[in-house]
């Protein structure tokens, strides 16, 4: 990549912009400008890159699978070859560590590797093949199904994950192993990281000769992403971020002419069941996992639990109380950029006030870092205000809520949305009541674990 060109869209194979360039990239750790400015896509710019991607499409989808597996693999190298200054950059525009960003920069490169294996194995496709009877009556005809790419993909990736779930993260490798082309909308909280992954991609295409259109990137802000969206070439749009960034897309979405599926993962609260035998055993170890868990990368990944439901009584006690005290001694810890520090505070501050949110753990928010806080609640706050609590904040945070028996357990589980997790904890004694439990869990959240704390990724 050329300074020349630092900050510009991605379109058809081509660098293009239009001043002025007023985006600019932040370092996580202070706050502070990093003297890199970004162009806002224009409107025609948008329309540019969608059309390109359609015009590459019919190409690109009817490439056999092994060509397409071997333009996935060598995407792999060119992510690979991303040398310690791309690490630098995403370290500086994230604050995630050197370790961090290193397997993550492995795991981008191993999803396309995996889904080289899967074109060719031949699983992609899905191929069912229904042979003719001409003797049956009515007659059968040969049948034949296969899965097709439904075309051009808007991508819009997830701001915790700068390599895994960004510009050539999950999303993009299904859309380019499906036959699909791409518009990848760059995250703004570290535009610099994808950049040079976008370079990577560009290099690609061109070492297989593929139409520039494949892979298209612009740089921008809502009203980007929505001309995007609205886009008529535009077939599908995967997402990972807020609920309500991805309910303001799914309404987009709904209002175009032609409706088209969206893929989202959005925020949830993931919450975390401790029954009674369990606590009364483990208490101590359960508040040290728990406090691993909802602090882990600084409480930004996806499954991190953040509301505990437990049933009042002397082990539920000792575990609050031990719980306080880790969190208490936990330094503060910077997040992911200095937007999403501020949502944090936001969300901290609109807990704080609530008079039925008490401060367990905790103290005043750093000016440029997150306390890692501790709340607990009263299960009535859910029956009277659940909005207050089941509205994820992104962070090191978690709230309490104590419950008097199962029956209230029920009726609190009862007033979540649906989620990506929930995790039980439970002892043999605690059988009957977490049968039931699992029941529930099963149809509210999208994984369950069982006497486990979930990893953030598999």
């Amino acid at each position: 990549m050329t300074e020349e060109y630092q900050g510009w869209q991605f379109i058809g194979g081509e660098r293009r912009a239009t001043p002025p360039a007023v985006l600019a990239s932040f370092n996580a750790s202070d706050g502070s400008n990093s003297g890199v400015m970004f162009f806002v896509a224009s409107a025609a710019e948008v329309s540019a890159a969608a059309e390109a991607a359609a015009a590459a499409f019919p190409y690109y989808s009817q490439l056999s699978s092994t060509r397409r597996a071997d333009f996935l693999d060598t995407l792999a190298d060119e992510i690979d070859a991303l040398g310690d200054d791309f690490l630098q950059i995403a370290r500086r525009e994230t604050a995630l560590s050197p370790q961090r960003l290193t397997a993550e920069r492995t795991r981008t490169s191993n999803q396309l590797r995996l889904f080289a294996g899967l074109l060719r194995r031949g699983e992609s496709e899905k191929v069912r093949i229904d042979t003719a009877r001409p003797q049956q009556f009515p007659p059968r005809p040969d049948l034949r199904q296969y899965q097709l790419g439904l075309g051009p993909v808007a991508v819009f990736p997830a701001g915790n994950f700068p390599l895994a779930f960004s510009v050539a993260g999950g999303d993009s490798a299904a859309a380019l192993a499906a036959g699909c082309s791409l518009v990848v909308k760059a995250h703004p909280g570290h535009m610099r990281t994808a950049e040079r992954m976008a370079t990577a991609m560009a290099r690609a295409c061109q070492r297989h000769q593929l139409p520039g259109g494949v892979f298209n990137l612009v740089f921008g802000d809502e009203q980007t992403g929505a001309r995007l969206v609205s886009h008529p070439a535009i077939q599908a749009v995967a997402f990972t971020g807020s609920l309500a960034a991805g309910q303001a897309l799914l309404k987009l979405v709904q209002q175009r002419a032609q409706p088209v599926p969206l893929y989202a993962e959005m925020s949830a609260i993931n919450p975390l069941i401790l029954l009674p035998q369990a606590l009364a055993q483990h208490h101590a170890r359960l508040a040290e996992q728990c406090l691993a868990s909802f602090t882990l990368s600084g409480g930004q990944l996806c499954t991190k639990p953040g509301i505990i439901f437990l049933q009042q009584g002397h082990a539920a006690s000792a575990f609050i109380h031990r719980l306080t005290e880790l969190t208490r001694s936990v330094a503060a810890q910077t997040l992911l950029s200095p937007r999403i520090l501020r949502h944090y505070q936001q969300g901290i501050a609109r807990w704080h006030q609530h008079p039925d949110l008490t401060l367990l753990a905790g103290g005043e928010t750093q000016p440029h870092q997150a306390e890692v806080r501790l709340y607990q609640a009263s299960a009535q706050l859910l029956a009277k205000d659940p909005a207050m609590l089941v509205q994820e904040i992104f962070g090191p945070v978690a709230v309490v809520v104590p419950v008097a028996d199962s029956d209230e357990l029920m009726f609190c589980l009862q007033q979540l949305p649906g989620q990506l997790t929930a995790t039980l904890h439970a002892a043999e004694q605690d059988t009957e009541q977490a049968q039931q439990l699992m029941t529930m869990l099963s149809d509210k959240a999208g994984r369950v674990g069982l006497t486990a704390f979930l990893p953030a990724l598999q």
